[in-house]
């Protein structure tokens, strides 16, 4: 039987990767763009967030109205996100629209126009985002604890860039940092469904460009804060609070414990925060914790969200937890217990043909090759 899994490298220098899912009736497919705003220097922030949405203003072929309707039409969807080291844009159809979701992925990051009264009109509405999240302070204390943990540095900057930045673009901006990451030999094309591989890699011929450039900038290399504090006064009901630490790397073994970690402590409602905070005290709705991983470092993040009377306590409560990991062991049967969680997770994940897709970005943008399941149980099995 062949393998499900599938990569070809074609002469534009695109990567295109497959899994064959046959139980399933959809495709997901997504490009890839190795590019974020840690690609971003201190006069363009918020460029590589921006120029997401400026793709979907207009192609060489298509309309803003035609790309929007180009999958919605037919029950399916199309979509984008930035983060700190991709661009990525998604789309999910029935496999027999596979046609459509490549022609347009490919007309969103080959053939934009980038028009100046576009790029006015765009900038208004990354603006009332940036707006948007300043007004949820639980998602505005990340952007903020992030800026404390990596100062100065693409790394810590906003991924939505500032008020003043934005206003800054113009299509030169815009063009300039399109011109430099989004070529054939930056991008990752991945499909996971009812695909045939040969298939997808005739239609990545077909309508994918062939651009070069001499050399892809590589991001900078970062550097993180320890033991400092931020305080924001905000006429707010809630105490937002967010505390943390840069940490390992995509690439590094030790990310296994650490998703274990941040299960234990609040990765859910059976989580010990949850239990302790708001399950016994009562201090706080929503308590929870995160990782997040990069080419070459990453972050464990906890927040909670308090009533301002109540907030030292809570806090006090969460060093508490976590001192306690620094003194005595988990016991096995919390080990276990979280272990059992993470390969739940995994293999549910497998059900998403979204989810599938995205690993088979990061295994081959991290990696270069694809972790198997074996593989991956066998870390989870590691953890001790």
């Amino acid at each position: 039987m062949p393998d499900p899994i599938q990569k070809t490298i074609l002469q534009n220098g695109l990567t295109v990767i497959s899994e064959f899912v046959p139980a399933v009736r959809s495709v997901s497919a997504g490009v890839w763009v190795k590019a974020g705003s840690r690609n971003e220097n201190g006069s363009n922030t918020g460029i590589a967030h921006f120029l997401e949405h400026m793709v979907f203003k207009g192609t060489e072929h298509l309309s803003a109205l035609k790309i929007a309707q180009s999958l919605e039409e037919s029950g399916g969807n199309l979509n984008a996100y930035t983060s700190k080291e991709h661009t990525v844009f998604h789309t999910q159809s029935l496999d027999i629209h596979l046609k459509k979701s490549i022609r347009v992925l490919a007309e969103l990051v080959c053939r934009p126009l980038f028009r100046e009264e576009d790029i006015l009109t765009e900038k208004q509405v990354v603006i009332e985002e940036i707006h948007s999240v300043e007004d949820t302070p639980e998602d505005y204390i990340l952007d903020v604890f992030q800026e404390v943990l990596f100062p100065d540095q693409p790394l810590g900057s906003p991924i939505l860039g500032t008020e003043q930045s934005v206003a800054s673009f113009n299509s030169e901006t815009v063009f300039t940092f399109w011109k430099q990451f989004y070529i054939p030999e930056n991008l990752v094309l991945c499909v996971a469904g009812n695909v045939k591989h040969s298939e997808l890699v005739k239609l990545s011929e077909r309508y994918f460009c062939d651009r070069t450039v001499t050399t892809i900038p590589p991001h900078l290399s970062f550097r993180s804060s320890f033991g400092v504090s931020k305080e924001l006064r905000q006429p707010v009901n809630q105490s937002h609070i967010c505390v943390g630490t840069s940490t390992v790397s995509y690439r590094s073994e030790e990310r296994y414990p650490l998703f274990a970690l941040s299960a234990y402590l609040g990765g859910g409602m059976s989580a010990r925060l949850f239990q302790v905070i708001r399950e016994k005290y009562g201090l706080a709705y929503s308590v929870f914790s995160y990782t997040e991983f990069f080419s070459d470092s990453g972050m464990l993040v906890f927040y909670l969200g308090a009533d301002p009377k109540k907030a030292a306590k809570a806090e006090d409560l969460l060093n508490v937890e976590l001192k306690r990991l620094t003194e005595k062991q988990m016991s096995q049967s919390n080990v276990n217990r979280v272990k059992s969680q993470l390969k739940g997770n995994l293999l549910l994940g497998l059900e998403s043909t979204q989810r599938r897709m995205s690993r088979l970005a990061k295994n081959e943008i991290y990696f270069g090759r694809q972790i198997l399941l074996d593989e991956l149980s066998a870390c989870i099995d590691k953890i001790n």
